[in-house]
C-alpha cells in the first residue's frame, strides 16, 4: 500500500510515518517506481508505534520492542521486559509528583520575609540533588506554615 494509505488507515500523517522510518523504527518500505510500497502488516506496526508512543515510550524503547520481530513472534515477553521498566519509572515520576505536590501546597502558606529567611526555613542545600529528601522530621515541618 502507499504511504497515504497507510497515514489513513493508522490515523497519522505521512510525515510521521517517514519520520518513524528514518529512525529505523518503521521497517523501510520497498520501492516501486520512486514510491513507497508497504506491506499489509505495516499498519499493525504503525498502529502499535502509535500506542507505544501513547502511552509515553520513547523512540528508542519502542525501536528494542519491535527489532526483530516477525509476524508470528510471541510478543507478550518482550511487553512484559518493556512494562517492567516502564512501571518502576512511572513510580518514580508518581514519587517525585506527589513530593512536589506537597512543596507547592506548602508554599501557598509561605510568608517569608525575604529570599534568605524563605531559603533557610526550607533548609535548601547547595548539593541541589539533597533538596526534597528530607526525613520525616522536615516533613512534618515542611507541613507546618511557613510563617512560624
Amino acid at each position: 500500500m502507499k504511504i497515504g494509505d497507510l497515514a489513513r488507515r493508522s490515523g497519522l500523517n505521512a510525515s510521521a510515518i517517514r519520520y518513524d522510518e528514518s529512525m529505523g523504527i518503521l521497517k523501510p518500505a520497498e520501492r516501486l517506481a520512486g514510491q513507497r510500497r508497504y506491506s499489509a502488516d505495516a499498519i499493525d506496526q504503525v498502529l502499535l508505534i502509535r500506542f507505544a508512543s501513547d502511552m509515553g515510550f520513547t523512540l528508542n524503547e519502542i525501536k528494542v520492542f519491535l527489532d526483530g520481530l516477525r509476524g508470528e513472534t510471541a510478543v507478550g515477553p518482550r511487553w512484559k521486559r518493556l512494562a517492567r521498566r516502564k512501571i518502576r519509572e512511572v513510580e518514580e515520576t508518581i514519587r517525585r509528583s506527589q513530593q512536589l505536590n506537597l512543596l507547592l501546597h506548602h508554599l501557598l502558606r509561605c510568608h517569608c520575609a525575604s529570599l534568605k529567611v524563605c531559603v533557610q526555613r526550607l533548609s535548601l542545600s547547595p548539593d541541589l540533588r539533597r533538596v526534597g529528601r528530607q526525613d520525616r522530621t522536615r516533613s512534618r515541618r515542611a507541613s507546618r506554615p511557613l510563617n512560624r
